[in-house]
């Protein structure tokens, strides 16, 4: 799994904690949490702040 599969690591980290608001995650811990996702194989400093941000939508979509 890479940075680019928003959708997968989304629904991963919804699974992971599905009572979690997204909305009150920082994204020091996303990435941290993302990073230790099972699967997840890309660089951990490929990441930047466009990157997150698409994710956190898709995560709060899994949410709601």
């Amino acid at each position: 799994m890479k940075w680019t599969d928003a959708q997968e690591i989304a629904e991963m980290l919804y699974d992971r904690d599905p009572d979690l608001d997204p909305k009150t995650v920082r994204f020091t811990d996303m990435h941290r949490w993302i990073c230790e996702l099972e699967g997840f194989d890309d660089n951990p400093e490929a990441s930047n702040e466009k990157i997150l941000e698409a994710i956190l939508l898709r995560w709060l979509e899994e949410y709601e």
